[in-house]
């Protein structure tokens, strides 16, 4: 009790509860793409993380960004960036849960999409430390290409142990790796590179090489290795290049400074500098565009992934909210317009999670040419619209809280920095133009429009407006001649496969309302314009996290 008020009408933040058993389009989502999944480590998972002192960990990561230390008082390289206890704690958990490179050992029915479950359920908690996770999980592969470094390094990055020291991978139980690919002169196109490798002799890891050059986006220095890209004699290839030598030496890896960034800001994102630094090379030379592009079809995945996930955090805490506030007489999930609103972001959120976890099938069957040829369009359709609608979906879910969802402190203090990292899995591993370049390169190879009609066959039927949408889209296809049209090509492709998975994993009302917004035109252009007839109720309960 205040001296001059009682504080009351305040929701209490949602805290210890099920992140798993909470979300059933999840659920459902897993059912269909994975029906002999052992969901038991979700669950496990899901109590863990939606504990409140886990959210406290993720509180503090945050709060006390990462330090660089460049040189120790005595002036002698350091290149060390310290992070908060807390940081450390959520990747033990995330390495803990195998959302690293575990998937790659296939030792459980359905491994990807195990994994992309619970990297959604832990972006929930706190998704900027699971930058080292994602990049260990997408190299796992790319390193196969140098059989002798995979040999000692592969068993170590499927590790379920964490070890944060910097010393040699031989006394570590468990190592992380990241990518250094852009430089200031190109961004995107790789191909601009100035980094140079020049052949060095050889040993038990093969052909070594010095690197020259910098990097401009090195994001998580702290990581043991990278794979990287520099310009060698046959042209742009693929490095392994570790922090410490087989010697137990410091490599010349020269950490130049963090980046200021928008968000994200648990994780540790730098620019570097290569002075001759010793790396091997992984593949061929020449090569490696096809490795990068491998690469990034796995951290194109996880950005789908961790935007799905943070959709589901916002709409939880905008539901919690909604639930226990009351204006004008009841509680705000009880107004019409905040019930139109809710469920509209709900409709978004579940059609989210059931594209990225239909993409994630996919790679759980490499060998199945139709599995094949999903991965390959849907990964640019998953990454260009669900990343793209992220901010919109963040700025909607804050507004539900009002003024409370613009503070930072507090449970609901999260949706600020849910808001802060949307932005991100837009622009990081391609952003919209190049999502949508390359979806045109994946309609141009093999059957893929044969696979993408058969994709939407299923739910054939079901709403005259979705039957319309995949009637139209292999003509467009066919008639495509530019560039121009591209995105609007990438939206309605995602949209008729969101279409199409809802029809066959959700209740009709949800169904309906979606087809009848996205693909009928009964919508407006912001979140909480859905037609008067739309079941509100019943789509609102079902993303209900209470």
């Amino acid at each position: 009790m205040n001296s001059t008020h009682e504080v009351f009408n305040q929701p209490a933040p949602l805290a210890d509860y099920n992140l798993f058993e909470t979300n059933r389009p999840l659920r459902d989502a897993l059912k269909f793409n994975a029906p002999q999944l052992q969901v038991a480590p979700l669950q496990e998972l899901g109590v863990t993380i939606g504990s409140a002192e886990m959210q406290t960990h993720a509180r503090l990561a945050n709060i006390h960004t990462p330090e660089l230390h460049t040189h120790d008082r005595f002036g002698r390289r350091l290149d060390e960036v310290e992070f908060h206890p807390s940081y450390h704690v959520l990747m033990s958990a995330a390495v803990g849960a195998g959302l690293h490179g575990t998937p790659w050992t296939g030792t459980s029915a359905s491994p990807h999409v195990l994994r992309a479950a619970g990297f959604m359920l832990f972006t929930e908690l706190e998704p900027s430390m699971l930058c080292p996770i994602s990049m260990s999980y997408a190299v796992t592969p790319a390193l196969r290409g140098n059989a002798a470094v995979y040999a000692d390094w592969g068993p170590k990055l499927t590790s379920l142990w964490y070890d944060p020291a910097l010393k040699s991978f031989k006394d570590k139980p468990g190592v992380t790796m990241g990518m250094g690919m852009t430089e200031k002169q190109g961004g995107s196109d790789v191909r601009a590179n100035t980094t140079k490798a020049v052949r060095d002799g050889s040993d038990a890891w093969g052909e070594r090489y010095a690197i020259t050059g910098h990097k401009w986006f090195f994001s998580a220095p702290m990581c043991d290795a990278f794979l990287a890209l520099a310009q060698a004699e046959a042209g742009l290839s693929c490095f392994f290049l570790p922090r410490v030598l087989p010697d137990g030496t410091r490599n010349a890896i020269h950490i130049q400074r963090l980046k200021d960034k928008l968000g994200n800001k648990a994780n540790a994102s730098s620019e570097v500098e290569f002075h001759g630094a010793s790396a091997w090379l992984v593949g061929e030379e020449g090569r490696g565009i096809p490795q990068i592009l491998e690469m990034g079809t796995m951290t194109r995945l996880d950005c789908a992934l961790g935007t799905s996930g943070l959709m589901r955090q916002a709409l939880s805490i905008a539901i919690n909210h909604a639930s226990q506030r009351h204006a004008f007489g009841k509680p705000l999930i009880a107004q019409p317009l905040m019930k139109n609103v809710l469920a509209d972001l709900a409709l978004e959120s579940e059609a989210s999670t059931a594209l990225a976890i239909r993409l994630a099938r996919a790679f759980d069957h490499p060998d199945d040419e139709h599995e094949r040829l999903m991965a390959r369009l849907l990964t640019p359709v998953a990454k260009f619209w669900i990343c793209k609608r992220g901010s919109h979906f963040a700025q909607e879910a804050m507004e539900c809280l009002g003024g409370n969802g613009y503070v930072e402190e507090g449970g609901e203090g999260i949706m600020a920095r849910v808001y802060r990292e949307m932005p991100l899995n837009s622009i990081w591993e391609g952003a919209g133009n190049i999502m949508a370049l390359d979806l045109l390169r994946g309609l141009r190879k093999g059957d893929a429009v044969a696979a993408l009609t058969r994709e939407l066959a299923p739910a054939r039927g079901q709403h005259a407006a979705l039957d319309r949408l995949a009637d139209a889209l292999p003509a467009r296809i066919e008639a495509m001649a530019s560039e121009v049209e591209a995105r609007r090509l990438a939206q309605d492709v995602a949209l008729a496969v969101q279409a199409s998975l809802l029809a066959q994993t959700a209740p009709p009302a949800a169904v309906g309302a979606f087809c009848a917004s996205r693909l009928g035109g009964d919508w407006g252009n912001a979140f909480g314009t859905l037609g008067a007839g739309t079941d509100f109720d019943s789509i609102i309960q079902r993303a209900s996290p209470l």
